[in-house]
């Protein structure tokens, strides 16, 4: 029992870390399988509830820049006690009720919130545990998919024990809190000095413009773009197209939206197969195999075969998509890194995962707007042809390679 909890106050700063990482994937997962419910307690549109989702996605692509540079100014622990805090804050908004409205002031919050911690908690992590950074990167990127594994199943639970859905956020107010709190009690002791630190030299904005100009490289900018649009708008509206298109119950859809972010485990393979036989290749293969699972989530509907009541080919594309997605994500990063100028390597990164975020974050609205006008079937065909383009450009850097 000494050893063990020995061992916990080693790690505690990761475990708050990953925690709080866990809480703002979890928010953020938590609300596309509650659009159904909604719609219909706030009685607004598939735009309407996609919009705000696109907000919420957004203010949470425009933190990552500031956070980072609050944190070299105020230190990492104020930053991140600071956005924990804010996503409480709107979790307790959510919770007080009133109109649509207030609804979407408080997803802005959460966005912001959730948004002010993984930049700056990378960062922490690095400074605590220099000789142990990738392992400890590695628990917390990992911890923190599962909060989209955990969302779907807990949303899930509350409508089949009759259970009204606020309580989710009464549950990650004081979650959020909790956590804040013991950061601010456990961590600053723990960072060191350095904490503030500042650049020797500064870097001409322009500079981090030149990538861009090499054809190759813009070409898998496109790919990361691409994917990232399709990517966010089957997560965000694919419970939705379960169960109007595809005919699967609320309960089943939730499952099948866990089961997205349960395959990520096979993003610990890829990493190692890119190192053996090239990141192209992996990178094409894994969105060849998003694309032929989301072609086939669109002839789901189509089919008649079922397995416990659930579309068989549903639920194989399902999990076929969720494979390629997150067998790409990390590759895709290993290659941008490979790609840029070690001098460039942290802007450029930086401007890259901005721009793609922001794709991503664009597109609930888009795709609400197409599925209210002509249909989810139309709005998932745009996203397989946003993915289809991004997996013939991979084929092609591959071939040319």
């Amino acid at each position: 029992m000494v050893n063990s909890w020995a061992v916990i106050r080693r790690y505690d700063v990761l475990v708050l870390a990953a925690g709080i990482w866990f809480l703002a994937k979890f928010f953020r997962y938590a609300f596309p399988p509650l659009f159904e419910e909604l719609k219909l307690t706030f009685e607004v549109s598939n735009a309407a509830i996609g919009t705000a989702f696109t907000g919420f996605m957004l203010i949470y692509a425009l933190m990552q820049f500031p956070s980072g540079l609050l944190a070299d100014r105020l230190g990492t622990v104020r930053v991140i006690v600071g956005g924990v805090f804010t996503a409480a804050l709107g979790a307790t908004i959510v919770v007080f009720g009133g109109p649509f409205a207030l609804l979407v002031v408080a997803m802005l919050v959460m966005g912001a919130g959730t948004g002010a911690h993984k930049t700056v908690a990378i960062k922490l992590l690095a400074l605590v545990y220099p000789a142990r950074t990738g392992r400890s990167l590695g628990v917390f990127d990992t911890v923190g998919t599962f909060g989209g594994v955990v969302a779907p199943l807990v949303i899930a639970g509350l409508v089949a024990w009759g259970v009204d859905w606020r309580v989710l956020f009464v549950a990650g107010a004081v979650a959020g809190v909790s956590l804040g709190v013991s950061v601010a009690v456990r961590v600053p002791n723990q960072v060191p000095e350095t904490d503030l630190v500042t650049s020797e030299r500064s870097i001409p904005l322009r500079e981090y413009g030149r990538p861009f100009i090499e054809r190759r490289f813009f070409a898998f900018v496109v790919v990361t773009l691409g994917f990232s649009f399709a990517y966010n708008g089957v997560v965000a509206f694919l419970p939705l197209y379960l169960i109007q298109e595809v005919g699967t119950s609320t309960a089943i859809a939730s499952l099948l939206y866990s089961v997205l972010f349960v395959v990520s485990i096979v993003q610990l393979l890829t990493g190692e197969l890119a190192d053996r036989i090239g990141r192209l290749f992996v990178i094409a293969t894994t969105l060849g195999v998003a694309t032929l699972s989301l072609g086939l989530l669109l002839a789901a509907p189509m089919w008649n075969a079922q397995l416990l009541g659930v579309p068989l080919l549903g639920a194989l594309a399902v999990v076929g998509l969720g494979m390629g997605s997150h067998g790409f994500r990390p590759v895709r990063g290993v290659h941008l890194a490979a790609l840029l100028p070690d001098a460039l390597a942290g802007g450029g990164l930086g401007a890259v995962r901005t721009a793609l975020m922001g794709a991503g974050a664009v597109a609930p609205a888009i795709i609400g707007l197409i599925a209210d006008t002509v249909g989810f079937h139309a709005a998932f065909v745009v996203l397989f042809t946003s993915l289809a383009v991004a997996s013939l450009l991979a084929v092609g850097l591959l071939l040319t390679e």
